[in-house]
């Protein structure tokens, strides 16, 4: 990656967001939101991502996450590698992708231009991790994330978006199991 995640203390959660290059509307197909929530079910499962809040927008991701063991940086660097591999498959095989060759062409563009890239790329490369060691920085991330579908006019409430943990912190079960982080 051209710059590197600067998570500088492990014990705090953070703020990251990725987008996908030339903020592309990917997500707004079924089947790639789910290997989004496949692949952090398994970083969950496998390298003790915490995750406290979370919402799939169109072309990008928000996240508060954190973690006990492995280094935050380490399970982001592996999560957006293996999405990147596991939705190029997923294009190459929707037979309903009515945008598959436009899509395929430009990530590839995108990664031939990209020394960092073996001649595919999915994710813009810069993040901007903030750490949350503050409760209003905390308060503010978690309405940003949460609103984020209301202010793009998708809901009228942040609980209608169903690729979010809106729904955990309104007291419904959301898609993925999150900590709740006040």
């Amino acid at each position: 990656m051209s710059r590197k995640y600067k998570i500088r203390d492990q014990s705090y959660p953070h703020f990251v967001s990725f987008a996908v290059i030339h903020w592309i509307d990917l997500f707004i197909r079924m089947a790639y939101r789910e290997k989004i929530l496949e692949s952090l079910r398994y970083c969950q499962d496998e390298k003790d991502l915490i995750i406290y809040s979370w919402c799939i927008m169109p072309s990008h991701l928000h996240l508060i996450i954190g973690t006990s063991k492995e280094p935050i940086q380490n399970i982001l660097r592996d999560f957006k590698s293996f999405t990147s591999r596991r939705l190029k498959l997923c294009i190459q095989n929707n037979p309903q992708e009515s945008r598959k060759k436009w899509l395929l062409w430009i990530m590839k563009h995108a990664g031939i231009k990209n020394t960092n890239n073996n001649a595919w790329q999915l994710w813009q490369q810069h993040n901007q991790p903030i750490e949350l060691s503050q409760n209003n920085i905390i308060d503010q991330r978690l309405d940003y994330i949460h609103n984020n579908p209301v202010k793009a006019g998708f809901v009228d409430h942040p609980e209608h978006w169903k690729y979010s943990s809106a729904r955990d912190y309104c007291g419904q079960k959301g898609l993925l199991d999150i900590s709740m982080i006040k």
